[in-house]
């Protein structure tokens, strides 16, 4: 017995058309989820604030004036707290003055290195699923969009695949490591490899790593710091979601001097700068002690495994995330239907008014190829309350009987 949300040909990737020109699908489940009252679990950004000692000195700076222009390249002091993290963390030393640059959150700095390196007649390797705005960038920059696909249930990227998606026009390869939307920390034997590959075509690395802080069950390896990678890379990463202050839009991108200068060049004229009360703040959260850093990890773990548990309990098959904000589940098993016939992007549609819940559809975040083999997973957001993720926990529950 087919259900509803079950086709055997269209309607996969119609959300990610849709989200490529106009309406994106995180406003259409959004909608859905307000006009139902839905618990929203579709769009990642938590519901509650981060800490009140970041809070306080935006206040702070607030008052002190710190209310005009920041420069271009962000204010000194969050540049040095920036690069003593890296030296923290990962023992790679870069330069606060030329080898780092503040930017309007981590979407802004992929969209100035894209914009500073990718032309017509380029490839910019990615790997599918891919984060939607990658796919935006690219092609506003007129390169060719090429991919490398992560397939459940482990999301770790077939080398040899790999190696064929390199070509001598690939001009970048873009890494999300930890990765939405499949929540994949990629092996070291990955990372080795695209820095081989990389080398080998003269290709730059772009590693958006906003979920560094935030990995459960493998530790964060910038592919920065591997042997041959650091020349050639540009790590990206912001104060977002490691501090759940998304709507504060602070990133910053760290890399060899000249090829930041390129990416300032382009991003003095999209935005110049931002968020100037917010950058000291953010400094002086960046200079926290380790407990702090892994005090957000273990609350998010707990998170993770009670929508986890709540989401197979309704009958889902679920792929544990190894990191960020979101888990994916496979809808196929609720009912007779194989994974090729089970269209969760139709399910996304009608969850909120069935039980509302609202998720996303992991095929909004392919090509139409790749969005065919993902076609029956939902990605869920777990950066909520607990009460919030207890009572979706019971909502999911009751999904058999609405089905």
């Amino acid at each position: 017995m087919s259900m509803p949300w079950q086709r055997t040909a269209e309607g996969a990737n119609l959300l990610s058309t849709n989200g490529r020109l106009g309406v994106t699908i995180f406003e259409e489940i959004t909608t859905l989820a307000t006009r139902t009252g839905a618990l929203n679990l579709g769009q990642g950004f938590p519901d509650e604030d981060g800490p009140q000692e970041i809070k306080d000195r935006v206040k702070a700076a607030v008052d002190g004036g710190a209310n005009q222009y920041a420069p271009g390249r962000g204010i000194p002091e969050l540049r040095e707290a920036i690069s003593s993290h890296q030296k923290r963390f990962y023992s790679l030393a870069v330069d606060p003055e030329q080898e780092v640059l503040v930017t309007t959150g981590a979407t802004e700095a992929i969209a100035a290195t894209i914009l500073a390196f990718a032309s017509a007649g380029d490839e910019v390797l990615t790997f599918e699923p891919f984060y939607d705005s990658y796919g935006a960038m690219i092609g506003l920059s007129g390169a060719r969009h090429v991919t490398a696909p992560l397939n459940a249930p482990d999301f770790q990227v077939d080398l040899e695949t790999l190696e064929a998606a390199f070509s001598s026009r690939t001009r970048l390869v873009l890494l999300n490591n930890p990765h939405n939307p499949s929540g994949a920390v990629f092996s070291l034997e990955a990372l080795q490899k695209i820095v081989e590959l990389a080398t080998k075509y003269d290709a730059l690395i772009v590693s958006d790593e906003v979920y560094e802080h935030l990995t459960f069950d493998a530790p964060h390896r910038p592919i920065a710091t591997l042997p041959g990678a650091a020349e050639r890379t540009i790590t990206i990463s912001s104060a977002g979601k490691t501090f759940s202050f998304t709507g504060w839009k602070v990133g910053w991108a760290t890399g060899p001097a000249t090829l930041i200068a390129a990416v300032r060049t382009v991003k003095q004229f999209l935005t110049y700068s931002s968020g100037t009360p917010f950058q000291a703040a953010i400094a002086w959260g960046l200079g926290q002690n380790d407990e702090f850093y892994q005090g957000i990890a273990d609350s998010l773990r707990q998170k993770r495994d009670l929508l986890a548990n709540g989401l197979r309990e309704a009958g889902f098959t679920v792929h544990l995330p190894q990191g960020g904000y979101f888990i994916n589940a496979d809808v196929a098993p609720l009912s007779l239907a194989s994974a090729q016939e089970a269209d969760a992007a139709l399910l996304a549609r009608q969850l909120p008014e069935l039980i509302g819940v609202a998720a996303i559809p992991v095929s909004v975040f392919c090509h139409p190829e790749a969005a065919q083999r993902n076609r029956s997973l939902l990605r869920f957001a777990f950066c909520k309350k607990t009460e919030v993720l207890e009572e979706a926990a019971r909502r999911l529950g009751t999904l058999k009987d609405v089905l």
